[in-house]
């Protein structure tokens, strides 16, 4: 059986930081003092240091690559969803353009690219960021298309486990996989604190990434789902007419520990080397370090990103598996894993040749 290959992983972030500034507002944005409080005491807690967006927050100096946070969120007049997707159309194609140049093909890969995958749960529109990646690449215009919309932030595994059948099932296939999330597109005026605290791990980001039957990068082995049964309504994202609604519930670390207790992983995890968990958020990484019984050391690569980005949705697993493969020796076994509706845990085995 042939056997696929993630050959090599870029990202990219916008240029503008926004996490201290978000903070800021988001609790002048709190009516209720206690509230305001809280969430201060949270967000310090939150072991985020930078967050980006293609949102400019320095009025009045937007440009054709940001646009100006404090025109767009004002309070009592945040946009609509109409809104909002105009500017996804606008600024998605600019920050995938800049992840696919940072993966650096050569005309040969170029010229040998079959299929192009792409990830998205915060913005669509047609014909989308597929077709803009085959037009700024120059791609044959009979390179296979496939969208994987609104599956959160595990979607990139999704993506690699289609990507890694596809190279079985032709070893001369080649995939340009695309992960791009702009979450920043969807905060919402609230009062709930919960969803408040969900906007603040939030931000921008992409990947683009190689997968081919040449034995270079990480092996791609196997793929598990898991999935936590009685937390249907844990995660969940909606379109409304003020944009994408989202819940991510307090409750979602506990029960996340409890259910990697009891799986399979916790049996097998010693014989696992590296670990590329999600970051979706502190509690959420310090839940999958409980649940597994794993070592401080084990999730610092995780925790990098979280610290310097923040939570990216489909995008964030491969910042941290490009993180790894600069790292990691030949021979290392691994497991990535990614947290999202359902509640679902969607997981890959790989090993570094």
């Amino acid at each position: 059986m042939t056997m696929s290959y993630l050959n090599r992983i870029a990202t990219a972030v916008p240029e503008h930081d926004v996490h201290d500034l978000f903070v800021v507002f988001a609790e002048e944005m709190l009516a209720d003092p206690r509230l305001r409080a809280v969430f201060r005491r949270m967000a310090s807690r939150a072991e985020i240091d930078h967050r980006y967006s293609f949102l400019n927050t320095q009025k009045g100096r937007g440009s054709f690559s940001s646009q100006d946070a404090t025109e767009l969120y004002r309070l009592g007049s945040f946009p609509n969803t109409s809104r909002r997707m105009e500017l996804f159309e606008q600024y998605a194609p600019v920050l995938m353009r800049k992840a696919v140049d940072n993966l650096a093909l050569n005309e040969q890969e170029r010229a040998g690219i079959t299929h192009v995958l792409v990830t998205c749960c915060t913005g669509l529109y047609a014909p989308g960021l597929d077709f803009e990646i085959v037009d700024h690449l120059g791609l044959s215009p009979s390179v296979e298309r496939t969208m994987i919309g609104f599956m959160g932030c595990y979607a990139a595994i999704n993506a690699l486990k289609l990507a890694r059948h596809i190279v079985r099932s032709d070893p001369k296939a080649s995939v340009l996989m695309v992960n791009l999330e702009l979450c920043t597109l969807h905060f919402q005026e609230t009062q709930d604190l919960e969803q408040v605290l969900s906007f603040l791990v939030f931000a921008d980001g992409a990947a683009a990434s190689l997968i081919t039957a040449r034995e270079q990068g990480l092996a791609l082995d196997s793929f598990r789902a898991v999935m936590v049964p009685g937390t249907r309504e844990l995660i969940t994202w909606k379109i409304r007419g003020l944009g994408f609604d989202m819940l991510l519930s307090g409750q979602v670390p506990t029960e996340l520990s409890r259910a990697l207790q009891e799986d399979e992983l916790m049996r097998e995890r010693d014989r696992i080397d590296l670990w590329a968990v999600h970051p979706g958020g502190r509690s959420i990484l310090d839940a999958v370090e409980r649940g597994l019984e794993l070592p401080d050391s084990a999730l610092t690569a995780s925790r990098e990103v979280l610290s310097r980005f923040g939570n990216m949705s489909s995008a964030t697993v491969m910042f941290v598996l490009q993180r790894m493969m600069q790292q990691a020796r030949p021979g290392q076994s691994g497991c990535a894993m990614s947290f999202g509706p359902g509640l679902t845990a969607e997981t890959m085995r790989f090993h570094v040749v």
